[in-house]
């Protein structure tokens, strides 16, 4: 596994991180507490030393997990977290001050932390980041001692921008891969301005793994059944805004791409790591194999300069035009 350094901090994490949105048990489908567990182990054993969470992960179901997991082991975990969507007391009333310290006591409580390595803001509304109150909230608790760094979740290129320009913002975190290429515009300034990277779905919600095909079918909680057309939530999150059909297609047409003695989520993954740029990629798990998996994209060579010529030029003339929702 390798490291790269968390922006803003002296901490370095590892380069594939774990998502655990999976670990609520509510949006991908149900996953019981021992395989949960088993899944943050495979991962940590592999390497990863970045967890990337949310509050409204099961309603705080995969903080405790991760909690439970922290309280067992010696190694070192850096763990990001997310607020501004759990229900209660709900928009607008999330951005209030009281209501995000009141939010992240609720993270500290479950993860059984004193406190926060990073927390987010998680798809909020784009006038609430524009309007900017809410950096001062997340700055009156660093200074509390309850957060050590804070960021945002993204779903636009325009959001990214409005961010950017915040002082003390230590991180992005940002839907990238071969099927969603548009955030390459803020790249540099996020670099320039030593802003870290985290990129969330980088197998566009599985069908850059080139398993699916036109009949794959998921459960009724699974959101790649509920809000494959955006009726739950914005679309972006779910397949990267293709729709399922012509993801499926679109994955087909990369069959020839892929390298020798690689995977296709293995040159998906060692694609998104080859932008310096990225500190790290959040992929999930819904086993401890497919987590082991993961971290081995980080031995992983480069890929070549002609196949990423290749891949943006797939992008350019294949997907971009049937992309859905914000962007």
């Amino acid at each position: 596994m390798n490291y790269r350094q968390f922006d803003h901090t002296t901490t370095e994490v590892s380069e594939i991180g774990l998502g655990t949105w999976q670990l609520g048990g509510d949006d991908w489908g149900d996953l019981d507490e021992g395989r949960a567990l088993d899944i943050l182990d495979a991962a940590s054993e592999g390497g990863v030393t970045f967890f990337d969470t949310a509050d409204v992960y099961g309603l705080g179901r995969s903080e405790e997990l991760i909690g439970k997991f922290l309280k067992n082991t010696s190694r070192k975990i850096f763990v990001a977290t997310k607020l501004g969507r759990f229900p209660e007391p709900g928009w607008p009333a999330n951005f209030s001050l009281e209501a995000v310290r009141e939010h992240t006591e609720a993270s500290l409580r479950r993860l059984g932390v004193y406190t926060l390595d990073l927390t987010q803001l998680h798809c909020i509304p784009t006038y609430i980041l524009r309007d900017g109150e809410i950096f001062e909230s997340l700055r009156v608790l660093k200074r509390e001692g309850k957060i050590k760094n804070f960021g945002v979740s993204v779903e636009t290129n325009e959001e990214a921008f409005i961010c950017l320009e915040q002082e003390g913002l230590a991180s992005l975190q940002i839907i990238f891969n071969i099927f969603r290429q548009k955030p390459l515009e803020f790249f540099d300034l996020a670099k320039s301005k030593g802003v870290a990277l985290i990129v969330r779905l980088p197998l566009a919600s599985g069908l850059l793994s080139g398993k699916f095909t036109k009949e794959t079918t998921f459960s009724e909680t699974d959101h790649r059944h509920y809000n494959r057309d955006g009726t739950a939530f914005n679309v972006g999150e779910t397949f990267a805004g293709l729709p399922f059909e012509k993801g499926v297609e679109l994955s087909e047409g990369l069959r020839d791409l892929v390298p020798e003695g690689m995977t296709m989520a293995q040159m998906a993954l060692r694609w998104i790591l080859d932008f310096d740029a990225v500190t790290a990629i959040i992929p999930g798990a819904s086993n401890p194999q497919q987590a082991r998996a993961n971290s081995t994209v980080s031995d992983l060579p480069r890929l070549s300069t002609g196949l990423h010529k290749q891949l943006k030029d797939f992008y350019d003339t294949e997907v971009a035009a049937h992309i859905r929702g914000q962007y």
